[in-house]
């Protein structure tokens, strides 16, 4: 793989350079004096050259590295200047932490096909034309799309490696009754569509994604590292020297969804949906009137629950609503009765608040325990809509939502599900919207004020053929010029955006 000179690190670092310094001018002291546009843009260029300074020093450290490799001895580069290891010279001379000269070490050596240049003074193997030099090895496609990523400058350093670190590697040799590049395929299709929303995820977020489309891909894989989450459970508390008690908690999977579900709860009053019905505005001026910060608060309802324990009224801890964890099978996903008349899951469910996976064996217990919510919809029949007969969207249409898109659908808002409102695209009052699944978007309750009171609108379209539909959230005029931006599609966050065939 390679690049042409055009689209270089180097080329890309001066050229960015170039911009900043005539954005600037004499001096950083500018930087109040810019316009909203130009600080925004003098902030895109600086990061344009972060990203290709990251790249030459990814580069430089993987080169050391390999300069300094223990078979090389006392005459290796390290070594010959005074240091154990080429990390450490890496840290001696740019003082970067050890772990961010790992990250670049490994970044540098991903790309090394693609930015390795000749050295002056060092001979390829096999002479030096390197005619006999072994060839590189054959990448898969999704590798390459990383890779390519990365050395164009599209992802960032931190980027690359959450996307890397949560696919991990295609684990072929685990399904053996399918075509040797099935799995890397369905990896190529995950990295095209995180690509498309690594600039509007944070790094923590892009790696969890990545990690939700590993899961999505590779079932059996869910239920080895559950279990081996499962295994490393643990919890223990200490003393400090001031008397202080501490805690540490290792969670399995299916336990920290549970007090995260908690924890949300607690919660809601300030971080969304909003509270609805005749006593809104009394349970509102409660919350608010509440000096307690988020921490503080998380902590009261733990120790509510260990108190009151599992029988408790719902109400003593929790309010009006009694939390609790909602698992996403598709049907496809459930066969039939086995002999014991049970329910068999031969695929994964994913935890509605979030995404993650949670392997077949527990989706079952839950359903011998808890049953299940069947939701349908399709481009016929639609049982869910209900017309103009409610105002407010009935709780099986909030579940078939909330599959459906996953999370607040707000570009670069990563709010989960739980934290959502439903919002009608022709709003109900003006424009007589109908209460359909069809005609409601799951809103977060930041993003859903600041599209009422910013007046950005929400519009849905439906292709012809396929009978699929697409969202767009238009902007509000801008107010100085008064000119109309572009549209933006909304993306649904649920994991069933990734599909292995």
């Amino acid at each position: 793989m390679s690049f042409p000179a055009s689209s270089s690190p180097a080329t890309r670092l001066t050229d960015a350079a170039a911009r900043v310094a005539s954005r600037l001018g004499d001096g950083v002291a500018e930087v109040t004096e810019l316009a909203d546009d130009e600080l925004l843009g003098l902030l895109t260029d600086t990061t344009e050259a972060r990203k290709a300074l990251e790249l030459i020093v990814a580069g430089a450290s993987a080169e050391v590295s390999r300069r300094s490799s223990r078979e090389l001895g006392y005459g290796g580069l390290a070594q010959r200047k005074g240091l154990r290891t080429g990390t450490a010279l890496v840290q001696h001379i740019t003082g970067l932490g050890r772990g961010d000269v790992t990250r670049a070490v490994d970044a540098g050596r991903e790309l090394a096909p693609t930015v390795a240049v000749p050295v002056a003074g060092v001979v390829p193997v096999g002479g030096a034309d390197g005619a006999d030099a072994p060839p590189t090895p054959a990448v898969d496609e999704w590798l390459g799309m990383l890779r390519g990523a990365l050395g164009s400058g599209r992802l960032t350093q931190a980027q690359f490696q959450a996307i890397r670190a949560g696919l991990g590697e295609p684990p072929v040799e685990r399904y053996p009754e399918l075509a040797p590049d099935f799995l890397p395929q369905a990896w190529a299709r995950a990295v095209h569509v995180l690509l498309d929303e690594a600039n509007g995820l944070s790094v923590e977020d892009l790696r969890d994604q990545a990690r939700i489309a590993r899961d999505r891909l590779d079932p059996v894989g869910v239920t080895l590292r559950f279990e081996e989450r499962f295994a490393a459970r643990s919890f223990r508390t200490w003393t400090d020297q001031d008397g202080q008690r501490h805690a540490h908690i290792l969670f399995d999977d299916e336990a920290g969804a549970w007090v995260d579900a908690l924890l949300q709860a607690a919660l809601r009053p300030r971080r969304g949906p909003r509270f609805v019905g005749t006593d809104a505005g009394e349970k509102t001026r409660a919350a608010e009137a509440d000096e307690r910060s988020n921490e503080q608060l998380q902590y009261d309802t733990i120790m509510a629950v260990m108190r009151t324990g599992a029988n408790a009224d719902p109400q003593q801890a929790f309010g009006d609503r009694q939390p609790g964890v909602r698992i996403v099978v598709e049907a496809s996903a459930v066969a039939g009765d086995d002999e014991r008349g049970e329910m068999q899951v031969t695929g994964v469910g994913h935890i509605e608040d979030g995404g993650q996976a949670l392997p077949g064996g527990v989706i079952e217990a839950r359903l011998c325990d808890s049953g299940f919510i069947p939701v349908m919809w399709g481009p016929d029949g639609r049982p869910l809509d209900v017309g103009r007969e409610l105002r407010l969207f009935t709780r099986k249409q909030r579940i078939a939502i909330a599959a459906r898109d996953g999370g607040c659908m707000w570009p670069s808002c990563g709010a989960p599900i739980s934290q959502c409102e439903y919002h009608h695209i022709d709003h109900w009052w003006e424009d007589h919207g109908r209460t359909d699944v069809d005609d409601g978007i799951a809103l977060c309750r930041n993003c859903h004020l600041r599209l009422h009171n910013q007046r950005w609108r929400l519009t849905r379209t439906r292709d012809p053929i396929t009978d699929a539909d697409t969202y767009w959230l238009h902007p509000p005029p801008d107010p100085v010029t008064g000119e109309i931006g572009e549209p933006v599609e909304l993306r649904s966050k649920s994991p069933r955006r990734f599909e292995a065939a």
